[in-house]
């Protein structure tokens, strides 16, 4: 769940005493000293498509005025034409915004900085927020939470994988709507279980909890809460990872997961459609995401106790050597503490704000939306050959 250190290297499968710092309250969403990296994924997806109808429409059309002589004008006068009115309707059409006032959001996973990060973003929009911890008594960023943020925010003792508590937040969200509220406006579920290693090495009881976090809690969240968030006509927004569509080692039981996880939104968005419910999946980097999902202190934890369960047969075929090198590839991912979450941030809040949101956000990097691209759109053998990690 984290990466090593990279200028002091000592043994992932020994007992370490070094820890990694907090983040708290600015350094959650970048660090003032570095300017963000973010490219706008979502306008480029949503233009992409419609400009190139707009070349193929302005070819036939302008060859169709030619052959019947009714005009000379040129393919490109016509596309640039198309183009930059096609473009204009569809920035105005990306950029409306439903209102705040009087409608109440859902997020899960506060205990993580992207919860957290969300939950202070959605409130300062304002929103009524119910940030739900995992564990939230004596969680000092719970406290800071309801001490940082307005009035209107709530935080609740919600573990996704418990059906008790689940329920008992639906109560308490009934109880606590905003006057005039129908229902419950969007779900923002972050909560995530960051399970690496190989297959062979992942104790089964991880695997079991991976699927619980990741697919069967989210799964159980949405049917428990779709009555109000349908009366509200409103949305469920999934965290999820741009490793669904980019095969990786180390990651296959966290990738598996949050597959199914979409391949659920996927099916649930056709459901819902005709009931005016949108269904939108956010598929972040791991490059932008960075230490929100890894923090040295888990890895280093959870590499020992994999390292402990395998059999003797096991660590010589593998060796320590191959073991702690798999797992310290991980640690470009977090090179720094203050992880810059812009990107990732204002994909969730544009999942919940936006009038007409994407089904599909990929808060990614220039590198990571390539390489996304040629896994799904080269043959197999020639896109392993390219990236054989």
């Amino acid at each position: 769940m984290a990466a090593g250190d990279v200028t002091r290297r000592a043994s992932i499968t020994a007992p370490s005493m070094h820890r990694r710092p907090s983040a708290r309250r600015g350094s959650l969403i970048k660090n003032p000293q570095t300017q963000s990296q973010e490219v706008p994924w979502d306008i480029i997806d949503r233009c992409a498509l419609p400009i190139v109808l707009c070349h193929a429409f302005a070819v036939v059309l302008s060859t169709l005025l030619n052959a019947l002589h009714l005009s000379q004008v040129s393919v490109f006068t016509l596309f640039l034409w198309f183009s930059i009115s096609v473009t204009g309707s569809l920035w105005f059409y990306h950029n409306l915004q439903v209102t705040a006032a009087g409608k109440a959001v859902l997020v899960t996973g506060c205990d993580n900085v992207l919860g957290n990060a969300l939950a202070r973003r959605l409130d300062d929009l304002g929103y009524h927020v119910f940030a739900g911890f995992q564990n939230k008594a004596g969680n000092i960023d719970a406290d800071m939470l309801k001490e940082d943020c307005s009035g209107r925010l709530h935080t609740l003792q919600l573990d996704i994988t418990s059906e008790t508590q689940i329920l008992s937040a639906s109560l308490y969200i009934v109880d606590h709507l905003p006057e005039g509220a129908q229902g419950l406006w969007a779900i923002a579920n972050c909560e995530s279980w960051c399970a690496l290693g190989e297959l062979e090495w992942v104790p089964f009881s991880v695997i079991r909890r991976a699927m619980d976090v990741n697919l069967l809690g989210p799964a159980r969240l949405v049917q428990v809460m779709l009555p109000l968030v349908r009366r509200a006509r409103g949305r469920i927004v999934m965290a999820s990872s741009i490793l669904t569509h980019v095969a990786a080692p180390v990651r296959g039981v966290h990738a598996a997961s949050l597959a199914a996880l979409e391949a659920l939104a996927a099916c649930l968005r056709r459901e819902l459609k005709p009931r005016g419910v949108d269904v939108v999946v956010v598929a972040a980097g791991e490059y932008t995401t960075g230490s929100a999902w890894l923090s040295e202190e888990k890895l280093l934890e959870q590499a020992r106790d994999m390292w402990k369960r395998l059999s003797d047969e096991q660590k010589g075929a593998y060796g320590e050597d191959y073991f702690e090198q798999a797992l310290r590839s991980l640690e470009k991912y977090t090179k720094s503490a203050d992880a810059d979450l812009t990107a990732v941030t204002r994909a969730l809040s544009d999942g919940v704000t936006r009038t007409f949101p994407l089904a599909r956000y990929t808060p990614v990097s220039p590198r990571e939306k390539l390489k996304s691209l040629l896994a799904e759109h080269l043959p197999r053998s020639l896109y392993e050959g390219l990236y054989t990690d």
